[in-house]
């Protein structure tokens, strides 16, 4: 039997969603084991003032939980 945490990310990226998640997953690594599932739950654009684009992406990361 195992025991899953859940906990929310944020990704952000000058070109895409699709790299906003990748860089939300790839720095949580760099802390968490075991990462299982990871789910897209809000996506949205910041608009600068210079009309510049940033896109976000909001993800899920459940990963097996083990007590230190």
């Amino acid at each position: 039997m195992s025991v899953y945490r859940v906990i929310d990310v944020i990704g952000t990226s000058a070109s895409s969603w699709e790299e906003a998640a990748r860089e939300a997953i790839d720095t949580a690594a760099g802390s968490l084991h075991d990462l299982r599932i990871a789910e897209v739950t809000k996506q949205d654009v910041v608009v600068g003032d210079d009309g510049a684009l940033l896109f976000r992406a909001r993800i899920q990361l459940s990963f097996k939980y083990a007590p230190e």
